[in-house]
């Protein structure tokens, strides 16, 4: 509508001609070649990760970086984690803070239970959580700050899926570099414009780089779990939580068009064009099959984080998806550790490569949406009590 136009106007564009000419060089990282596979969708992608990283927003850099390490610990990605703490470094982190979170300061480790629970039971996330973090003192975190951190916790969450589905945090995988290639979040368009100030991937070693070589490698073989508080947290089967009075989330009640849209872009300026760009980017792309199926294996996603939507025949899922095809989606959106779950191939008898990340990119930007609902739906209780 005319809302989302004029607002795509004013967003910071990424150069789709950029981006190709990195892919054909290989400096993209391994996940942005593999969304190469979709330019329209990956360019969104990257703008979207660009503006959340390193555009108009309260967090100062290093804190976006450090809450992305937080968010990929969860799931011990390694290759987020490394990349991260490299960006985190770039952007004159504290080396120390990469020993651990208890090292950080406690503003960050505050936000260790908001995280804990959008990663695994995002249905727990209660109007509390959000006052809790707002409370008055030295260490609480404003409106727009903790708004900026939900959502690059839940962006990074859900990318931990796509890396994991993709098989791009193996064990075998070497530990990603910053010159090696793009991270992800990197916008393209910095080269483009000349803007080399955090993209050392394109502009060479930096004046800093011979300074803090020593600190950066011992920093990037970090163990994730140094990041991480109760461990054993993780994904419980939402069906089976009744007994616990959780309610289902409808749709109905509150929507990301309805409400999550319009909360987000007044509380943080823009990025509810961009977010709401992925959907549909992520929506329109050309699926090989039917269109059916694709609704199926979104909504089986929302199923299985407690979203249901009241005009939807869920016996739709049974019927089209595969029973293969549903335990690699629920692997890849509830438990994407390679460290404990060895991902299951796609048995799904029409798979193609480029089915298998359109697969991981819907169960990516469904999962999104998840956390995003039950974060902003917190939030706006908060607002109104």
């Amino acid at each position: 509508d005319a809302r989302r136009t004029r607002g795509r106007r004013g967003v910071y564009r990424a150069s789709l001609l950029c981006m190709k000419a990195l892919a054909n060089r290989g400096r993209l990282d391994s996940v942005s070649q593999q969304m190469a596979s979709h330019p329209q969708y990956l360019e969104s992608f990257l703008r979207t990760q660009h503006y959340i990283l390193y555009m108009d927003g309260p967090l100062p850099v290093h804190y976006r970086h450090y809450i992305a390490i937080m968010a990929a610990a969860r799931h011990h990605c390694r290759y987020l984690v490394s990349l991260h703490s490299a960006q985190f470094l770039l952007a004159d982190g504290d080396p120390l803070w990469l020993q651990g979170l208890e090292a950080a300061p406690l503003r960050l480790q505050h936000l260790d239970h908001i995280n804990k629970v959008l990663a695994h039971q995002p249905w727990l996330t209660a109007r509390s959580h959000i006052q809790a973090l707002l409370k008055t003192g030295e260490q609480c975190w404003s409106l727009a700050e903790l708004v900026q951190a939900v959502v690059l916790l839940a962006h990074c969450h859900s990318l931990c899926s796509f890396v994991f589905g993709s098989g791009s945090d193996s064990d075998t995988t070497p530990t990603p570099r910053v010159h090696h290639g793009t991270p992800p979040g990197y916008c393209l368009c910095d080269a483009a414009n000349g803007n080399t100030a955090l993209s050392p991937s394109l502009a060479g070693p930096t004046e800093k780089a011979p300074r803090r070589r020593e600190e950066d490698e011992a920093m990037f073989s970090a163990d994730p779990s140094r990041f991480v508080t109760d461990p054993e947290f993780g994904y419980q089967e939402f069906a089976r939580r009744e007994e616990d009075h959780f309610q289902v989330f409808r749709v109905q009640d509150y929507s990301w068009e309805d409400h999550g849209f319009s909360l987000v872009n007044r509380l943080y300026s823009d990025i509810g064009h961009l977010l709401d760009e992925r959907f549909r980017n992520v929506a329109s792309l050309p699926f090989p099959h039917s269109p059916d199926l694709k609704r199926a294996i979104w909504n089986y996603i929302h199923c299985i984080y407690g979203i249901r939507y009241d005009d939807y025949d869920y016996g739709e899922v049974n019927r089209l998806l595969e029973r293969g095809l549903k335990l690699y989606i629920k692997a890849v959106a509830c438990y994407p550790d390679s460290s404990k779950t060895p991902l299951c191939p796609l048995s799904w008898a029409p798979v193609k490569a480029s089915d298998k990340v359109h697969v991981n990119l819907l169960v990516m930007e469904a999962r999104l949406q998840a956390e995003l609902l039950y974060a902003l739906r917190a939030i706006t209780q908060y607002m109104i009590a």
